[in-house]
């Protein structure tokens, strides 16, 4: 049985989704079956077949298990807002107990290399009082940390290991995203984290044009609990 892994950032635009697809798409190259689901997705485009996000279509591109899109992305909304303000003005329901309920399909193959990847950060709000890591924590799901590479990442970086430490869960690594290609001193900031981080480094991801899965792929290990 492999677990589940939870892929979170240091804030939005972190490059979670780049992260996600890379390591469903180093995975299939290793022969496992994959998939991954983006419960939450904002910034969605109307389309025939109904609202889609790119988030969503990026991670079933690397997915085996041939998924329905409601399955990967239960909540998707048009506006690109925070996810709770999108549901309110929306009149949907994403408390822990409904987002947990959309993702039954989680589990089910356990043989296989799965992800989800949040939205925004780790405390990222889905109805007053409730927040996405509550989801995580019931589940107990493996988490790896998308830190993006730019100035003030740090404290993001230290403050988010902590606090999903804090939560009990296992952080079974971080990966380097450079974001900002013009990052003043990014290796002294690197050797920071690679120092004060409390877990293995997963890969260094330089800034990539026109990114895509098998490009972050190359720069990436999968975790050790998704390794045969």
């Amino acid at each position: 049985m492999k677990p589940t892994l939870f892929i979170t950032g240091t804030d939005t635009d972190s490059g979670k989704t780049l992260i996600a697809s890379g390591l469903l798409h180093l995975a299939r190259s290793q022969g496992l079956e994959t998939q991954g689901y983006k419960p939450l997705a904002s910034g969605c485009v109307n389309t025939e077949h109904g609202l889609r996000n790119p988030d969503a279509l990026a991670l079933m591109a690397e997915s085996s298990l041939g998924l329905d899109y409601q399955e990967v992305n239960p909540f998707a909304f048009e506006p690109a807002i925070a996810p709770h303000i999108a549901a309110a003005k929306d009149g949907q329901d994403i408390s822990v107990a409904k987002v947990s309920d959309a993702l039954l399909a989680i589990g089910s193959a356990s043989f296989a290399a799965q992800l989800v990847e949040g939205a925004g950060g780790w405390r990222l709000p889905l109805v007053m009082g409730e927040y996405l890591s509550d989801v995580v924590q019931a589940q107990q799901w493996q988490v790896v940390l998308v830190v993006g590479m730019k100035l003030g990442c740090l404290n993001h970086a230290i403050l988010s290991a902590e606090t999903i430490l804090a939560d009990g869960l296992n952080l079974v690594g971080w990966v380097a995203n450079l974001v900002d290609p013009d990052m003043s001193c990014f290796d002294e900031n690197l050797a920071s984290l690679q120092q004060m981080m409390p877990a293995p480094c997963l890969g260094v991801v330089p800034h990539l044009e026109s990114a895509n899965a098998k490009q972050a792929a190359a720069y990436l290990q999968l975790p050790t609990c998704w390794q045969s």
